[in-house]
């Protein structure tokens, strides 16, 4: 189950800045006061906004135990929308930043055993998973792929915490896993965090195998408007109104084209932030937050990059 700590505003303090990796800087954002910051668990990511105001979210993948900082890692994206630019560019050992909520869309949940799954960057949210796993003493394995091993950040955290427990897999040198034979035969449970490509591809294999599979993706999936050139009816049942979004326009636009604040950060379907109760109708869910049986339950979706299946929609709004 996901879950959301709203924060008002909260500065913290940029006191370290690391390369980890080829491309990869660490970030350390400690409290402003000295006052622990809000718990987290295993999988969580702080949206932050940086100087220029930009809202971007990034994984925790620091130790939960030590809540006078949060660590995260940002990867240069050159043809990002230049929220990693921007942390690589500037000059942010002393600045303070906004963090503005604590969220955990890819909580790490009980199973017998666990097999977690990195491609790239997306390695991030799984260094505390694979923390909290060997602290409890838990069945489990890691295979992180990246492209050329200079890239892989974190190679020798997860060595430290894994020991031979840890596969490292770098593509440029070697062929990536068999998926089925390495999901087949090691684990109940998947957790998987890295590029669309590779996540569609463990989503396949354990679908099949009827393994357990929980995945996030590091960055937007390519959404697009309604493709069947089709307009969508709103009708916002607590505020009385009718919206009618044409097949070029985004719901979340058609509603505040006409005159309805709804909170959003990415408009990319990825943040969570645009989160809408739906009373009627059935979603196109075109996110990657929502979770299988959420996307089948069509109690909520994500007016941003969404859709509906049909041509109208009630919403709690």
């Amino acid at each position: 189950m996901s879950t959301s700590t709203s924060i008002e505003n909260l500065k913290v303090r940029v006191t370290r800045v690391t390369w980890e990796a080829e491309g990869v800087v660490g970030l350390r954002l400690s409290s402003v006061d000295g006052s622990p910051l809000p718990e987290w668990e295993p999988g969580a990511h702080v949206d932050l906004k940086l100087p220029s105001g930009l809202g971007r979210q990034y994984s925790l993948c620091g130790d939960p135990a030590e809540r006078e900082h949060y660590d995260i890692a940002v990867r240069l994206e050159a043809a990002g929308r230049g929220g990693s630019a921007e942390v690589h560019g500037t000059a942010l050992i002393g600045r303070e930043l906004v963090l503005e909520r604590v969220r955990n869309h890819f909580p790490l949940a009980e199973a017998e055993s666990y097999l977690l799954i990195a491609g790239g960057i997306g390695v991030t949210p799984l260094v505390p998973m694979a923390r909290a796993l060997a602290g409890r003493g838990a069945d489990f394995s890691v295979v992180y792929c990246g492209h050329g091993g200079a890239t892989m950040a974190f190679r020798a955290e997860l060595t430290r915490i894994c020991g031979e427990r840890v596969s490292f897999v770098d593509t440029a040198l070697e062929p990536r896993p068999d998926l089925k034979e390495l999901i087949g035969s090691t684990a109940a449970a998947v957790y998987c965090c890295g590029p669309a490509g590779l996540l569609d591809a463990v989503t396949e294999v354990c679908e099949a195998a009827g393994v357990r599979c929980e995945t996030e993706h590091f960055g937007a999936a390519a959404l697009d408007v309604d493709e069947s050139g089709e307009e969508v009816e709103l009708e916002l049942r607590r505020s009385g109104l009718t919206v009618v979004a044409d097949a070029d326009t985004t719901l979340l636009q058609a509603m505040r084209d006409a005159g309805v604040d709804l909170e959003s950060d990415c408009e990319e379907g990825y943040c969570g932030t645009c989160e809408t109760r739906v009373l009627e109708g059935t979603p196109d869910h075109r996110d990657v937050v929502l979770s299988k049986a959420e996307r089948a339950a069509g109690k909520t979706f994500f007016p941003c990059v969404s859709r509906a299946c049909g041509r109208k929609l009630v919403l709690d709004l």
